[in-house]
């Protein structure tokens, strides 16, 4: 099928080197996932605070008089936690020139080579110091595999499976997550107290896989033509990738783009132009409320959270794990349905049942824990019952489309360094929260859930109000959504002077 002039699909169907090529760069939310989920759990675990925080240590154990809500209130023990989310704040800056001038290919493989040196400094840790250093790292090597991975997927995906190929990264992210977790539980029942190494040394297992997965990746066709602009080599990739000959319609449209984008010496400041108004809001607004859900905090801190419960080590981590398992079943689910329902009704969908659910774990919260003692067996298990609906709601909407749409709604003169904020954006708010989630629950105790519903809610507004459809677009011609949008029309040239600039860059 050629695309249309009104932007319809491409000739093409899925093939085996996509779907191999795909796999192995959707590694990268492996290593992704594996690093959210084992930093909660380590925080969790009794050996790991009594080598590195033992005041944490001493307060969990030992302390009667200080608050549920507070025992693991440790500047400390975050920083430990979100100094990988500063590092790949930074990281991504430096990501995205590399990742326009050389190639997704290029990021991934360095990614994955800084990740390997992250991990096994992690498991070699004697010190606070190596520690730390070794959550850096990782942070570096994230900072350039969440901004090339989603960038590749989406180039080199066929339009009508664009976002079921990109939920893969989510996919992946949640079996990673699900990784961590078990590694975490079996860590955890190591006699002599050392499982905690394990647990950050295998950070390096997807990494490796990834690293030298990317010596054999093929460049995508969008980035041959925007480094090389080699229309042959370009073309010959499309066939490759598309099973068919009849690539001359998509071929063209990625030359048209590949010519704007040479057109801009300055993508950053470019990206600030009026008529990129609603990518640029996009690419913040996006990650930012992916954030404020509160997921990322639920993630990496569930096992803190269930111990605040009264749950036992063990119990916390088993708990941990049948969220992440329901996380993964939400996600495959999304990617089966996300190009047929599209993306605004999965979003909207998954923020109403996100607010129910948080409003009614912070309301048992309230009534049932109070500063000491426990909540009683049959409100535990509703309080985690809830959580999964909330972590399943998720897992549908704003987990993988939070990765999804802002991987496609960017044209490629300015796709890099979008990519590049969005990340960063995604990277600064996860430092914010989990610098102060432990503080936040220490001093606001239950209120934290009302506190994330009620981002839920305006996120969710925020979506029906001015985030267009954009299933089925052929990635190349995103930009005439804006110009159709209510609001966005009147920041974008509208479709007759888009469809002119595309003749006159022919």
């Amino acid at each position: 099928m050629a695309a249309d002039s009104e932007g319809g699909e491409y000739a093409g169907r899925i093939t085996g080197l996509v779907v191999l090529s795909c796999l192995i760069a959707a590694t990268g939310g492996i290593i992704f996932g594996y690093d959210l989920g084992i930093s909660g759990g380590l925080i969790s675990m009794e050996s790991f605070l009594k080598e590195f925080f033992p005041e944490v240590y001493k307060k969990m154990k030992a302390d009667t008089k200080t608050s549920n809500y507070c025992k693991f209130d440790s500047q400390l023990l975050t920083l430990f936690t979100s100094s990988l989310y500063i590092a790949g704040l930074i990281a991504s800056f430096f990501s995205s020139p590399v990742t326009r001038s050389f190639g997704r290919k290029i990021s991934i493989l360095i990614g994955g080579t800084v990740i390997l040196a992250g991990a096994a400094l992690g498991g070699a840790s004697y010190n606070i110091y190596m520690l730390i250093l070794g959550r850096v790292l990782l942070g570096v090597g994230l900072g350039f595999t969440n901004q090339a991975v989603p960038l590749y997927l989406s180039e080199m995906a066929p339009s009508r499976y664009r976002g079921a190929f990109n939920t893969g990264f989510q996919i992946f992210l949640k079996i990673g997550f699900i990784i961590a977790t078990i590694i975490n539980y079996c860590a955890v029942k190591i006699k002599g107290g050392w499982g905690w190494r394990i647990s950050l040394a295998m950070a390096a297992a997807p990494a490796a896989i990834l690293t030298f997965g990317a010596f054999f990746l093929p460049e995508t066709p969008n980035s041959l033509i925007q480094q090389l602009n080699d229309h042959e080599k370009a073309k010959r990739m499309l066939q490759r990738i598309r099973g068919v000959d009849d690539v001359q319609v998509e071929l063209d449209d990625l030359i048209h783009a590949s010519y704007a984008s040479k057109c801009v010496k300055h993508p950053l400041k470019n990206l600030l132009q009026r008529k990129y108004r609603p990518q640029l809001v996009m690419s913040m607004a996006i990650p930012f409320f992916q954030q404020a859900t509160g997921i990322n905090v639920t993630g990496f801190y569930a096992p803190v959270l269930f111990r605040t419960m009264g749950l036992a080590e063990s119990a916390s981590l088993l708990s941990a794990m049948l969220l992440s398992l329901v996380g993964l079943g939400s996600t495959i689910a999304s990617s089966l349905i996300v190009d047929k329902l599209g993306r605004r009704a999965l979003f909207i969908l998954g923020g109403i049942l996100m607010f129910v659910t948080q409003m009614l774990i912070g309301a048992i919260m309230a009534a049932k824990l109070g500063d000491h003692g426990e909540l009683s067996k049959g409100h535990g298990v509703l309080v985690l019952i809830f959580t999964c609906v909330y972590v399943a709601a998720f897992s549908l909407s704003w987990g993988p489309l939070g990765w999804v749409v802002t991987s496609e709604i960017f044209p490629l003169e300015i796709r890099s360094v979008a990519q590049s904020i969005n990340v960063a954006t995604s990277l600064l708010f996860t430092f914010i929260i989990a610098q102060g989630f432990l503080d936040m629950l220490c001093h606001m105790k239950s209120g934290i859930f009302f506190f994330f519903g009620g981002w839920v809610a305006l996120m969710t507004g925020f979506v029906y109000f001015f985030l267009p459809e954009t299933k089925n677009i052929p990635i190349e011609k995103m930009e005439k959504i804006w110009g159709e949008h209510t609001f966005w029309k009147r920041f974008v040239p509208s479709n007759q002077e888009y469809e002119k600039s595309m003749i006159e860059r022919e």
